[in-house]
C-alpha cells in the first residue's frame, strides 16, 4: 500500500557565501512593485483571508552587502526524521487478517509533523456522523444562529450513543449528500464522497481526509468557530460506556475524545471498522484516523483499529536513530 508524505520541517545547516552586490539586489527586490512598495501577506489568526501591509522599499533597512561581502542563507527546515517509514514499521507488528486492510493517519499536534500508512477510499459507518454534526454547525453559523433544541438533542444521541435515527434526521436538515460535499469542499477534504439517498453510512472516506477533518474539530485554523469546536470535542469525549475503543487504545487513560463507526456489510458479511479522534501520550496531544474493512467479525476489526492506532503513536515515540 502507498504511504502518504510525512508534514513537517528538517533543519538544515546555515551556508554562508559571498554574493555579489547585484545578485543580492535582484534577491531582495523580489516582491517590490515599480512603484517602490512592499506587500506582505499573513493569515490572520482565526481569520479565513489573507491580511495586506504596505510600507516603503525606501523606509526598508539597507540588505546589500558589499562586493565580496558574506550574506547570510536563513536555514530551511524539514522533518528530522521520516514519520511514514516509522509507521510503515510500526505497522509491521499488525496483522490483520485474511482479506481485511487498514489505512492510518495521525498528527503530532505539538510539532505539526504527520504520517499516513495505506491508501484508497473506505466506507464511513459511523464515523460520518462527526462529519455530519460539523456540516450542521457550519450552516448554523452561516445564518447566524444557534442550534435548536431538537438539533442539539440529535446531535447528543448521534454523537454519543451513535443513534442513527438522529443521524438520518440530521443527515436530511444539511441536504444530505449535496451538504456534505459542500461543507466538505469549504473543510477541505478532496477524496470524500456523501453517501447516496438515506444510505450516510456509505459515504466513502479516506484516512487523509478524516485527518483533515479532525483538524476543522480540534484546530484553531478551521471553518468552524471556537463554541462549535468545543461543542462537537465535548461530545466526542462523551461517548457511550460500549463504544470507547478504537483510538482511545492509545491514550492515557481517559485522555480522549473520539468517534467510532462499525457496519457488517450484507453482500460480504465482512465488517467495516472505523475509529477516530484525538489522544494524548506522554503529554503530546495527537490526531489519529484508522479505517478499515474486510473483517470477518466485529471484534477483529476492533483488535485491528486499536492495533493500528498504537502503532500511529508509537511512529512518533521513536526517534528514528538507530
Amino acid at each position: 500500500m502507498d504511504r502518504h508524505r510525512s508534514r513537517g520541517r528538517r533543519a538544515r545547516p546555515v551556508r554562508r557565501t559571498s554574493l555579489l552586490y547585484t545578485a543580492v539586489a535582484s534577491a531582495v527586490l523580489v516582491g517590490v512593485t515599480g512603484a517602490g512598495t512592499v506587500y506582505v501577506q499573513a493569515h490572520a489568526h482565526e481569520g479565513k483571508g489573507l491580511v495586506s501591509s504596505a510600507s516603503s522599499a525606501s523606509a526598508l533597512p539597507s540588505l546589500s552587502p558589499s562586493v565580496g561581502e558574506e550574506a547570510s542563507v536563513e536555514p530551511v527546515a524539514e522533518p528530522s526524521v521520516d514519520r511514514d517509514a516509522l509507521l510503515s514499521k510500526a505497522m509491521k507488528s499488525v496483522k490483520p487478517a485474511d482479506g481485511a486492510k487498514a489505512s492510518v493517519a495521525v498528527l503530532d499536534v505539538d510539532s505539526g509533523e504527520s504520517a499516513g500508512y495505506g491508501d484508497g477510499t473506505f466506507d464511513t459507518a459511523s464515523i460520518v456522523k462527526v462529519d455530519i454534526l460539523a456540516a450542521l454547525l457550519l450552516r448554523a453559523q452561516d445564518a447566524d444562529r444557534h442550534l435548536t433544541a431538537q438539533e442539539k438533542a440529535y446531535a447528543t444521541t448521534m454523537i454519543e450513543n451513535s443513534d442513527n435515527a438522529s443521524a438520518s434526521a440530521l443527515w436530511a436538515a444539511i441536504g444530505r449528500s449535496d451538504g456534505l460535499d459542500a461543507a466538505n469542499k469549504r473543510f477541505g477534504l478532496t477524496g470524500t464522497k456523501g453517501g447516496d439517498g438515506e444510505l450516510w453510512g456509505l459515504t466513502q472516506t479516506t484516512a487523509a481526509d478524516q485527518l483533515t477533518l479532525l483538524q476543522q474539530v480540534f484546530g484553531d485554523d478551521s471553518e468552524l468557530g471556537s463554541g462549535s469546536r468545543s461543542y462537537l470535542q465535548g461530545l466526542m469525549g462523551k461517548i457511550a460506556t460500549g463504544q470507547r475503543w478504537g483510538v482511545s487504545a492509545a491514550a492515557d487513560g481517559t485522555r480522549w475524545a473520539l468517534k467510532n463507526g462499525w457496519l457488517p456489510r450484507t453482500a460480504t458479511g465482512l465488517w467495516d471498522i472505523n475509529s477516530i479522534g484525538r489522544v494524548t501520550v506522554d503529554g503530546h496531544d495527537y490526531l489519529v484516523a484508522v479505517l478499515s474493512d474486510g473483517n470477518s467479525t466485529q471484534a477483529e476489526g476492533i483488535s485491528l483499529v486499536e492495533a493500528a492506532s498504537k502503532a500511529a503513536i508509537a511512529a512518533f515515540q521513536d526517534s528514528g536513530e538507530k
